[in-house]
């Protein structure tokens, strides 16, 4: 069994409108999917579902969480979504108070989409603002209008769903002012949860070409920092309270179970192409992680042929386990359990406090958390621990 482990699903959905530039995801434009189409995506997908359940035939566990993300989840019909979501709760079914969720973007949704997904059972949904700044807009690629996404977020509302604002800081060109403008729109919207992120631009990307080249300039990470301690210092005089190193929410019921159950070492299934799962250790079986393969296309012959979609899989020592839960919970607000922790990790502690990076009441309660300069700092933190 599962140790009292929650168990969720994720879905992806790997279409969006334009590739932005500095998108690393595994995600394809119009034209980019070699044949493959939104209606074999969505029958392929279903497909997994089915496997999934058969797979894990001795686990009657209901999915405490569904979240569809991408790529843009809202660029498939709500009859679509609504399929897929189906087609879980008669797998497994749904815990009573489960939470789901879609990712969308503001210019991918209108009043009548949103209300069919409330009817359908969906609870809430993460809109990819990233900016209220036109010019970084631009630079980032978005194709939506400011404007947009207090319209949706109206219409959502008005479906009765909970409402996230995902938000990107550091973008090249992007001042300080710029970012509290975007923050300053974000908390007039009056979102139930907020999501900032650093901008991280990869290799492989448009805009890691763009940098490659000199056409944009990387942001600098101390700028980075202040934009850091901005957010943090606007979003909870605006009554948020950071519950993980990039997230915040009004109260404790409207942080993102789903992300949490990452966090805290949950199980999950994902489904769709290039998507990853988690099962922990159950009974004498070993904790195990599989990803799916990449491309929509492989993804679909794959499901067609009776075969797994699975590209590798890989079985977790009861020591990586241990590494990633540290790794993962030490991000919490709640903090993570002194007791978790070897004798090297605890030994540390007295010095993270006293360079400010741990929370000394905290500590004296037996919880690792991090002090505002320790989320700056939480990659060191992890290493001193381990």
């Amino acid at each position: 069994m599962a140790s009292g482990r929650a168990f969720g699903v994720y879905v992806h959905v790997p279409f969006c409108q334009v590739r932005c530039g500095y998108c690393d995801f595994n995600t394809y434009a119009p034209g980019e999917t070699e044949g493959a189409t939104r209606e074999g995506y969505v029958e392929a997908a279903l497909r997994e579902v089915a496997f999934a359940r058969t797979a894990m035939a001795d686990d009657n566990r209901p999915v405490s969480t569904v979240f569809f993300g991408g790529g843009t989840p809202t660029m498939l019909d709500p009859s679509a979504l609504t399929r897929l979501l189906e087609s879980i709760r008669d797998a497994w079914g749904l815990a009573a108070d489960a939470e789901v969720t879609t990712e969308a973007n503001p210019d991918s949704v209108s009043r009548e989409s949103l209300a069919a997904l409330a009817s359908a059972g969906f609870t809430r949904v993460s809109f990819g603002m990233q900016s209220a700044v036109p010019h970084v807009l631009a630079t980032l690629e978005r194709t939506h209008n400011p404007e947009n996404v207090a319209r949706a977020v109206e219409w959502a509302r008005a479906a009765g769903l909970a409402v996230s604002l995902d938000l990107i800081y550091g973008t090249p060109g992007e001042s300080l002012s710029d970012w509290q403008a975007s923050l300053d729109a974000a908390i007039a919207l009056a979102p139930d949860h907020v999501s900032a992120y650093a901008l991280v631009i990869e290799p492989g990307t448009k805009m890691g070409a763009q940098l490659r080249r000199g056409e944009i300039a990387p942001t600098d990470p101390d700028t980075q920092a202040d934009m850091y301690e901005a957010a943090d210092e606007a979003l909870t005089a605006a009554g948020f309270a950071w519950y993980e190193v990039s997230n915040w929410a009004r109260t404790s019921d409207q942080a993102c179970r789903h992300n949490l159950a990452y966090w805290r070492g949950d199980d999950w299934w994902g489904v769709g192409p290039g998507a990853h799962s988690y099962l922990g250790p159950r009974g004498s079986k070993p904790a195990e992680r599989w990803w799916n393969v990449k491309l929509p296309r492989a993804y679909a012959e794959r499901i067609a042929a009776g075969l797994s979609p699975e590209a590798e899989r890989e079985a977790l020592s009861p020591e990586q386990v241990a590494l990633e839960e540290v790794m993962l919970r030490v991000r919490l607000a709640e903090g993570l359990p002194v007791a978790v922790l070897g004798d090297s990790g605890r030994a540390a502690i007295s010095g993270l406090v006293t360079d400010g990076l741990l929370d000394g009441d905290a500590a004296s309660r037996g919880a690792v958390t991090l002090t505002r300069r320790g989320r700056l700092l939480a990659d060191a933190v992890v290493r001193a621990l381990t």
